[in-house]
């Protein structure tokens, strides 16, 4: 499902110090990003392992059902209403989403997948600084589009939109997952989170 009615336009970017090829904006996003605050550019917000269902929609409705299979079967996004390890939308947990391009639930377009840990690493370190303004003025552009929540008290709400970009990897770490996190201080992939979390997808090419 896309929730501007039509698929992203996939355009490919190549980061001559990485090597790697990107699509050159977030899935969901209309255009590559002008500006980090740049709403246009900001595309949608996925929980970790599921396809493009609907609930990447910033505005989806929610719901406190988990999912006991891969696809939910609906477009809501789950959140639950207490902190209760391990914070997924699917119970039992699955560790084999979005692994490479025949990966179960890959929302990229054909022969894009989600990118690793270390992936999004290498493209971090290749930034003129680690700052917001370094991701912007990287080939990928990657703006700050904010997370969506899913924790008690704001579950479902958006934050933090044109101050903080969370990227998720397809990379396990423990019962989380682990992303790249950008905010006005700095940047790191270190960051491991709880897969009930909104946060942006940009995929490269395998």
């Amino acid at each position: 499902m896309h929730c501007s009615g039509t698929p992203t336009a996939v355009v490919d970017v190549t980061n001559p110090t990485t090597g790697k090829t990107w699509m050159d904006r977030n899935l969901g996003a209309s255009q590559v990003a002008t500006a980090k605050d740049d709403a246009n550019s900001f595309g949608d917000l996925f929980q970790w392992g599921r396809f493009a269902d609907g609930h990447q929609c910033r505005t989806s409705n929610t719901t406190t059902t988990l999912s006991d299979s891969d696809m939910p079967g609906h477009s809501d996004f789950i959140i639950r209403t207490a902190s209760v390890a391990p914070n997924d939308w699917r119970s039992p947990q699955n560790d084999n989403f979005w692994q490479g391009v025949s990966g179960i639930n890959n929302p990229c377009s054909s022969g894009y997948r989600l990118p690793t840990k270390a992936e999004l690493e290498a493209e971090r370190v290749s930034w003129g600084t680690n700052s917001p303004a370094g991701a912007m003025a990287s080939p990928l552009k990657l703006p700050l589009p904010g997370f969506r929540n899913n924790a008690t008290f704001n579950a479902g709400t958006i934050t933090s939109a044109g101050a903080v970009g969370t990227y998720w990897s397809s990379t396990v770490n423990s019962i989380n997952a682990d992303r790249l996190y950008i905010y006005n201080a700095g940047a790191y992939t270190n960051s491991p989170t709880y897969r009930l979390q909104g946060s942006s997808v940009r995929c490269i090419k395998d």
